[in-house]
């Protein structure tokens, strides 16, 4: 394996690691993801071992690229992540073939928060105690509604009572680092179903909690049904009403607003989605997955076929990919655009030694419109920051960004 130790900055040097497995038994109406559709047909038994044999093939084409990626950094990883897709389609053989040649070529610490992504009725008791056999220490759990019928018209694989069902297995395996993702906006969601799913989501006591708005995708069987604020979709005015009641809700029982769209119970925020919020660097592996290293973004081919073919010229290649790094001004404005989802903000301090004073005096004279309608805030000494404030800077988060693209981007 290369081993490469770049002598990068320590914010250039990646601890972090995500896997994209794409795979999943039917496409959610609402999903524009890099996934493969392998329906609900029963697994098929090779060589020995229970999998589906797209599935399994997939896996040893990812183990190959795992292998031909070089090491930048001499640190152990502190968090892997395994996202979809729905990754619980794994067995945890192939779930432990993976973890084995991360840990194997990058090594991973003993500390580390290792997350997958699981849905309901995609797994069994045996399989999730293979998942924490092999290192899972974090599952989030794909619920995005108690409500059967809501889950049905999403094109969901699960219902209300799969959900209760998954949670039973989760404290049966002692996974206590949990969390649970949620859609407002919803075809046909009333504000007392949200309410509901909400209420019911806190008496699961997650340790941490997604809650996203529906965003409707070009493409999407939803973009060809709905067009966006028209019934049966809620109004512009009825989402941010959701997600002002979930803001409301989920502090009260003792959960911080930490990200735009995320809820933690103290010490329980996620360390690996920190990682791209911090805009620090980050290894990808997978179809479609995107890394950030050496100041280098890149991201692989969204088909399976296309995939296997850049594995295959990755591996004649050294591991080498030409891609061109990332200049000043893209890395304020990713260093903006991530941090500003953060409700501590960013550090003045920081922006203006890694950028420069001139910049963050743009940055400032952009904002100052926004500070004056009170969407945006600048704390104090000892370490002043600029912040969106909560909810309302959030809930017009994406207005400031777009004034800040177009203005810094245009100078």
């Amino acid at each position: 394996m290369p081993d490469q130790v770049s002598t990068a900055t320590l914010a250039d040097r990646p601890t972090a690691a995500y896997v994209h497995i794409p795979f999943c038994r039917r496409r959610c109406y609402y999903c524009d993801f890099p996934i493969s559709v392998v329906g609900d047909r029963p697994p098929q038994w090779q060589q020995g071992q229970l999998q589906f044999g797209t599935i399994a093939d997939y896996v040893e084409i990812l183990c190959r690229e795992i292998r031909a990626t070089p090491r930048y950094s001499a640190a152990s990883l502190d968090t892997v992540f395994l996202g979809g897709g729905t990754p619980s389609l794994l067995t945890s053989e192939q779930l432990d073939q993976i973890l084995k040649a991360i840990d194997c070529c990058f090594g991973i610490a003993s500390d580390a928060e290792i997350s997958m992504e699981i849905d309901p009725n995609t797994f069994d008791l045996d399989r999730l105690r293979g998942y924490r056999a092999a290192g899972i220490n974090r599952v989030s759990l794909g619920v995005q509604a108690f409500q059967t019928e809501l889950l049905q018209a999403c094109g969901r694989t699960h219902t209300a009572a799969d959900v209760y069902a998954a949670i039973e297995m989760i404290h049966q395996v002692n996974l206590t680092n949990f969390s649970l993702d949620l859609i407002s906006g919803l075809p046909h969601l009333t504000a007392a179903d949200w309410q509901d799913s909400l209420e019911k989501a806190i008496a699961l006591a997650p340790s941490h909690l997604s809650v996203y708005d529906l965003t409707i995708e070009p493409g999407t069987a939803f973009a060809r049904r709905y067009q966006p604020g028209e019934s049966p979709l809620p109004t512009d005015d009825m989402t941010a009403q959701m997600y002002r009641a979930a803001r409301q809700t989920l502090t009260q029982a003792g959960y911080e607003h930490y990200e735009i769209s995320n809820y933690a119970k103290p010490g329980y925020q996620c360390r690996h989605n920190r990682v791209y919020w911090e805009n620090r660097s980050y290894y990808g592996f997978g179809m479609a997955a995107a890394s950030y290293v050496q100041q280098q973004r890149f991201t692989r081919p969204r088909q399976r076929q296309a995939y296997a073919a850049w594995v295959q010229d990755y591996e004649n290649a050294g591991g080498t990919i030409a891609c061109p790094v990332t200049d000043q001004a893209e890395r304020l404005l990713d260093t903006l655009m991530l941090g500003l989802r953060l409700s501590e903000g960013l550090s003045l301090s920081k922006l203006e030694t890694d950028f420069g004073g001139r910049s963050l005096q743009q940055v400032l004279t952009c904002l100052e419109p926004f500070q004056r309608q009170g969407w945006v805030a600048l704390t104090g000494a000892p370490d002043s920051r600029l912040r969106l404030t909560d909810p309302q800077g959030f809930l017009f988060s994406n207005v400031v960004l777009s004034q800040l693209f177009k203005e810094l981007g245009e100078g």
